[in-house]
């Protein structure tokens, strides 16, 4: 007789717990290398116990299969609640209806939405043939074709880059709200400031569903300056001068990273957020240095 697929539980329904969430972001491995190197930090990281992990997924599907593979060993192997990312890069409608019936059937239930960043070598997203230029379209294809699904989407507390203002991307961010998403997540920070600003017009724009921080302990100045001039995040002075004091002694800008994020989570958690979500770059030792500190 066949075993019958574990269900993930909708992360919506983790929220109303009494406490507050942790997550934690993996991006699939490009080789058996990398792979190895997951398995190994998903096993130091399984002590922890994080509510959900999340996968991430190439632009233009460039890592789907990796994606797959990544979230089933996270979710059969390691009994993680994981949700998968999926993005309208270089997808038809026709694909993504296939991607959501897959994921459905492997008994994922729950789905980061994004649009995705452009092809590597574009300067603009451009829909394909029958595809998605919103996040809000596919929220909504995603629940139309799975009404079970539990949607995140992403939030940016400093802009999109892309806005012209942060009244349009909260415009935006309300129609993917809208359209089904349960909950957001938001893109990195550094300035707890931000986040309780973006959650102020969030709840003024009408938008109700829990907003999750999304932290990234720093691994090293050149990384999170590419990083925050990506996704248009402030990087404050007081950062950037300890980091330069360290110059490139890896063991203690890590230290620095892993202090100013620990600040930053207990301000967040001390201010009410509902949890906060570790970009932790497939590495276990900051998350697991912060879920010491926290529990100190």
């Amino acid at each position: 007789m066949a075993t019958a697929m574990p269900i993930d539980r909708p992360i919506a329904e983790l929220f109303r717990q009494p406490r507050p969430l942790r997550s934690l972001e993996f991006f699939p491995p490009k080789d058996d290398a990398q792979l190895a190197a997951l398995h190994s930090a998903a096993t130091s990281l399984k002590r922890i116990a994080p509510d959900f992990v999340s996968v991430t997924y190439g632009a233009g599907g460039t890592t789907r299969e990796r994606t797959a593979l990544a979230s089933a060993m996270l979710k059969d192997e390691f009994g993680f609640t994981v949700m998968p990312h999926l993005t309208c890069v270089g997808h038809t409608r026709a694909e993504l209806h296939a991607l959501a019936d897959r994921l459905h059937a492997d008994g994922f239930r729950n789905i980061m939405t994004l649009r995705g960043d452009p092809p590597k070598g574009a300067t603009a997203f451009s829909a394909v043939a029958d595809g998605l230029s919103h996040a809000s379209e596919l929220v909504a294809l995603l629940k139309e074709r799975q009404p079970d699904f539990c949607l995140g989407v992403a939030g940016y507390p400093e802009k999109h880059p892309e806005a012209v203002s942060l009244d349009t991307d909260l415009t935006h961010l309300r129609r993917k709200v809208d359209a089904g998403a349960s909950f957001i997540t938001t893109q990195l920070f550094f300035d707890n400031t931000a986040y309780y600003r973006f959650v102020e017009k969030c709840r003024l724009a009408g938008i109700t569903v829990p907003i999750v921080p999304g932290i990234m302990p720093v691994l090293s100045l050149k990384q999170v300056q590419r990083f925050t001039t990506m996704c248009g995040a402030h990087l404050p002075q007081t950062l950037v001068t300890r980091l330069e004091v360290a110059a490139e002694n890896a063991d203690v800008v890590e230290t620095i990273g892993i202090d100013w994020a620990l600040t930053q989570i207990r301000g967040l958690l001390a201010n009410g957020a509902p949890g906060y979500h570790l970009y932790i770059m497939n590495r276990a030792k900051s998350a697991l240095a912060l879920a010491a500190g926290l529990a100190a």
